[in-house]
């Protein structure tokens, strides 16, 4: 392992899975191929921190904020992880992530560690979303609710994004079914869609898919899981395994995202920094 704070060990990785990938690929997209290159173990992906989120994913998005401000992967794309002609061509045998680190945080102002943010990084993190939802706090204030409370945040959140006759239906005996919609896709075409929420502290396994996807036999061709946790990497090869309805999965993190897009439940806030490279010309 690289010497400094945990998340440079996963500098390498991200710039092999990148190349690997094409050279580009989603934030989550990304994130799930180090996990699997990294063979990492399920305990250690369900270890969170004060707010909920699982460490690795956090970590895995510090690395991606020094790979950008080394100048291996390119900042420009929302939500999109892209190499530069940097990152996509230097000899990754020969990297020193030690030094990579370094010189990245020299260039930042003031002392730095894992819970802090360099203010010259504010940009790069108003582009990565699991930096903006650790920040709101949310995801504790959802895994607070009751049961039935959490079924009736899932029931607001799929009506806000389209789903009609959304009706929680959650009952003993049920398969796992919480609750039925119908999505329209347009004037012409809908489908019924049943959903099951689970509030999960740590991972929802293959075998809950399985079950999952058995109790919409007969019933509809679509179903959403929607948790406050994660999914195993089981579990989502499980969610889109052929031969078989595809499961839509939702975690806790997609949840925060899908809340701000809507700003449901959150209010967006302004913060300006001074910029010293415009008034220097002035000095």
């Amino acid at each position: 392992m690289a010497k400094g704070p945990q998340f440079t060990r996963y500098i390498l990785p991200i710039l092999h899975a990148l190349r690997e990938m094409g050279g580009s690929g989603t934030a989550a997209e990304v994130t799930d191929a180090v996990i699997e290159q990294e063979d990492l173990p399920e305990e250690l992906l369900e270890q969170t921190n004060k707010n909920g989120q699982s460490k690795v994913r956090n970590q895995i998005a510090w690395a991606r904020m020094y790979l950008v401000h080394s100048g291996h992967i390119d900042s420009s794309l929302r939500g999109v992880w892209r190499l530069t002609d940097k990152g996509q061509h230097e000899d990754l045998k020969a990297l020193d992530v030690a030094s990579l680190f370094k010189g990245v945080q020299s260039t930042f102002k003031g002392p730095q560690d894992e819970g802090s943010t360099p203010k010259s990084a504010a940009s790069v993190e108003a582009t990565e979303s699991r930096l903006e939802a650790e920040e709101t706090a949310l995801l504790p204030v959802i895994k607070a609710l009751s049961s039935e409370g959490f079924e009736r945040l899932c029931q607001r959140l799929l009506r806000e994004h389209g789903f009609q006759n959304v009706r929680v239906t959650g009952r003993s005996g049920d398969g796992g079914i919480d609750g039925e919609g119908i999505l329209e896709i347009n004037p012409l075409l809908s489908f019924k869609v049943l959903f099951q929420c689970k509030r999960y502290q740590g991972s929802v396994g293959a075998s809950m898919i399985r079950d999952f996807r058995g109790a919409l036999v007969g019933k509809a061709d679509k179903g959403i899981l929607l948790t406050t946790g994660s999914f195993t990497m089981d579990a989502k090869r499980e969610a889109i395994r052929d031969g078989a309805n595809p499961i839509e999965l939702v975690d806790g993190e997609k949840l925060v995202r899908m809340f701000e897009k809507l700003e449901l439940g959150v209010k967006p806030k302004v913060v300006y920094e001074v910029d010293m490279d415009f008034f220097n010309d002035f000095k």
